[in-house]
């Protein structure tokens, strides 16, 4: 009989395979996505159930909240012409059938060479380690900041260069646009901004008068 956590194993091995089948076979890129994101969940939940917490908080927070959201909302404001990725399709089907059989061919042996334990393992599940064994996350953190400390801020600053080199070379300088001038707004008067106007009941209000406020220049609000 199978145990409460080898249930949950097989339940969510099962929705992560059907989701990365989905991905694959959806017909519109957007259910494609939802599908991942749907892969992304279980696999999530199935690295809670080996223990490993940390790369199930990861894989929510960096592949779940920031690539898959990224990917729906390029898919989504790219709106692909489905016509187009079909006959590119049948096109790359031959390369995309030798890599598949590659990987079958790894699987199919993977298989035929894996053997049974007589004693099978027992998944560490969340919760179930012992109190005085700290985590995986304590553990990893520990490394990381003492015996790896250098190359892991190493590894910080050369990431914040590469984002602030994209940053540099996506930035077009623009013309005839409308953008902020701190010091012309601050050094507006208010007779330049504001006009007051007493009206009577019933009275239209003038469409010009010698009190009209000057046009704002480019570059200010």
């Amino acid at each position: 009989m199978l145990s409460p956590i080898d249930f949950l194993f097989y339940l969510f091995a099962g929705f992560t395979l059907a989701a990365g089948v989905g991905v694959i076979t959806a017909r519109n890129p957007v259910y494609s996505v939802f599908f991942l994101i749907a892969a992304f969940l279980n696999a999530a939940a199935l690295f809670l159930l080996a223990g490993a917490e940390f790369l199930a908080f990861i894989l929510i927070i960096v592949y779940l909240g920031a690539v898959a959201v990224l990917f729906l909302f390029v898919v989504m404001m790219l709106d692909i012409n489905l016509a187009t990725v079909r006959a590119g399709f049948v096109r790359y089907l031959p390369i995309a059938a030798v890599v598949g059989g590659i990987f079958a061919a790894q699987l199919i042996i993977m298989l035929l060479i894996w053997q049974q334990s007589e004693t099978p393992p027992t998944l560490n599940a969340l919760g179930n380690s012992p109190m005085n064994q700290p985590n995986n996350v304590y553990a990893l953190g520990r490394v990381l900041y003492t015996d790896y400390f250098v190359a892991f801020q190493t590894a910080g600053i050369i990431l914040l260069i590469a984002m602030i080199g994209a940053i540099v070379l996506t930035l077009r300088p623009r013309t005839g646009i409308k953008t902020q001038v701190i010091s012309q707004q601050v050094g507006r008067l208010a007779s330049q901004t504001v006009r007051l106007v007493d009206l009577k009941p019933g009275q239209t209000p003038p469409t010009t008068a010698a009190t009209t406020p000057t046009e704002p220049q480019e570059g200010s609000a």
